[in-house]
């Protein structure tokens, strides 16, 4: 699957996306989990005794969602009712030492919701649910959740409705914040979980998995066809401008009255679903909220999916993952891999994020040559990633006289760029590129010819940082100085 907007996308997620500040509303949730190891039945009753060996907690629900936006890179508020209790102080300090900002409304008489598993090596063998199910909350806390709410719309570039059935999202605090958001044109998206969407009405876009929309529409989730041409009629009845359904294994669908897309599943090994619609409904709202097409967002989302049901448990996807995930696609892309100095330095630190080594290498590769591609290829394979800092037109004159380059950086640089060897092409101005290499501090450079490490400017700076000099050897008989002789007939 090819993204139409790559490029838009890629300079959204690695520019723009930090400046973005979303707004997430919903059921919040503290998820707790005891690891323990099982070597016994309890002679007290039939049951397995589970001796503790350690104990973790995570953000869940709504929270969850603003989660996996920070990681995404983009800033986040959470909005919802907690218990004012020591499982809210946990799930407020979690939320903030991974940068959403937690705005919660204190509820009288309801505990923070909390679910907390007992775990016997990876097998789950207990869940204890903190939560209060019956009587209503007091008007007063809805009257402040939605004061909350208009105090953090100015400003925000989306807005999700994370629904858990947990007693926030009501038809009326739902209507309240999709006609205040609409009115200052930001879009919201839904999550939901109520069967009942007519409570969704307006928004941009509801959000629901393939049992959701099938419970919605009072339709069988396994006749596929009929149930996607109700979600059309759907779309209109509810003013949505489309529904986004994820389909499992099929993949997510974008569903307009008379046009539907489908994004077809990334075929991954699949470890945990959990938490994956969290992930869909974070990158689409991230997309949204930054001006991309629907169908790009949806493309997106899925890919980001394909990448949380490999990992175990409700992990956000991470920024360099979803950049990771892109790369073959960035890699048929020459303009995308044509980056400025500090989009290079964004780059590298995403590819190190991956676990990735690389590499650096420079020069003015003027009249690209099969000498030009040797080197290129070998340095290639001394890791994961390759850089190409060319020189500026300025300074190849300042090195090899006022008639050259024979191409202009630019042209350079694209050429350079649509090799499948090279990751990254940045151009520089200085007499050398030292500068450049200590901004993005390469793992290795690689020089060809007759240098030797010691005179491989940067050697002392990347060996400094636990980095290698390599040098490859050059082909004989061939040169940009050699073509241009030949060309003028000497």
């Amino acid at each position: 699957m090819v993204i139409e907007q790559l490029h838009e996308v890629i300079q959204e997620i690695e520019d723009r996306w930090s400046a973005k500040r979303l707004l997430v509303v919903g059921d919040v949730m503290l998820d707790k989990y005891v690891w323990g190891e099982v070597g016994r039945i309890s002679p007290e009753a039939p049951v397995p005794v589970v001796r503790a060996t350690h104990q973790s907690h995570h953000p869940g629900g709504a929270a969850n969602v603003a989660m996996n936006i920070s990681r995404l890179g983009a800033q986040v508020e959470v909005i919802g009712f907690t218990g004012g209790d020591e499982n809210e102080t946990l799930l407020a300090d979690c939320l903030r030492q991974n940068g959403v900002s937690p705005k919660f409304i204190v509820s009288a008489g309801f505990p923070t919701i909390t679910k907390q598993r007992i775990l016997g090596g990876q097998q789950q063998m207990l869940r204890l649910d903190t939560e209060r199910t019956g009587g209503a909350r007091l008007a007063g806390d809805y009257s402040s959740l939605l004061e909350s709410v208009q105090a953090h719309l100015p400003g925000c570039d989306a807005v999700v409705l994370s629904d858990y059935a947990k007693g926030v999202l009501t038809p009326e605090v739902c209507r309240a914040i999709i006609a205040a958001a609409r009115a200052r044109d930001i879009p919201v998206l839904v999550d939901p979980k109520s069967a009942d969407f007519s409570r969704y009405r307006g928004a941009t876009t509801v959000c629901p998995n393939l049992g959701e929309l099938s419970r919605a529409l009072q339709l069988d989730a396994c006749d596929l066809m009929p149930l996607l041409d109700a979600a059309e009629a759907l779309v209109l009845e509810l003013d949505l401008e489309f529904i986004t359904a994820t389909l499992g294994d099929k993949g997510i669908s974008l569903i307009r009255p008379g046009n539907r897309m489908l994004a077809p599943a990334v075929a991954r090994q699949v470890f945990d679903v959990s938490g994956a619609g969290d992930t869909v409904i974070a990158v689409l709202a991230l997309c949204l909220g930054s001006g991309l097409k629907p169908e790009t967002a949806v493309e997106l989302a899925n890919i980001a999916a394909g990448i949380v049901v490999g990992k175990v448990g409700t992990v956000p996807v991470e920024k360099h993952e979803l950049l990771a995930a892109l790369a073959p696609q960035i890699a048929l892309n020459a303009e995308d891999k044509v980056v400025s100095r500090e989009e290079l330095v964004q780059r590298v630190a995403l590819w190190k994020a991956n676990g990735e080594r690389v590499v650096f290498t420079n020069g003015c590769f003027d009249l690209l040559h099969i000498g030009h591609i040797t080197l290129l290829e070998q340095a290639r394979r001394f890791g994961d990633r390759l850089i190409v800092a060319i020189n500026s037109d300025k300074s190849v004159r300042g090195l090899k006289g006022p008639t050259r380059p024979i191409v202009a950086e630019m042209e350079r640089a694209r050429v350079l760029a649509a090799l499948a060897a090279v990751d990254a092409v940045v151009v520089f101005g200085e007499p050398t590129p030292l500068e450049l290499i200590c901004a993005a501090r390469p793992d290795v450079i690689v020089k060809g010819g007759d240098y030797v490490p010691d005179t491989v400017v940067g050697a002392s700076e990347v060996q400094s940082w636990g980095g290698q000099v390599k040098i490859v050897p050059t082909v004989e008989g061939f040169s940009t100085t050699g073509l241009i002789a030949k060309g003028a007939g000497k």
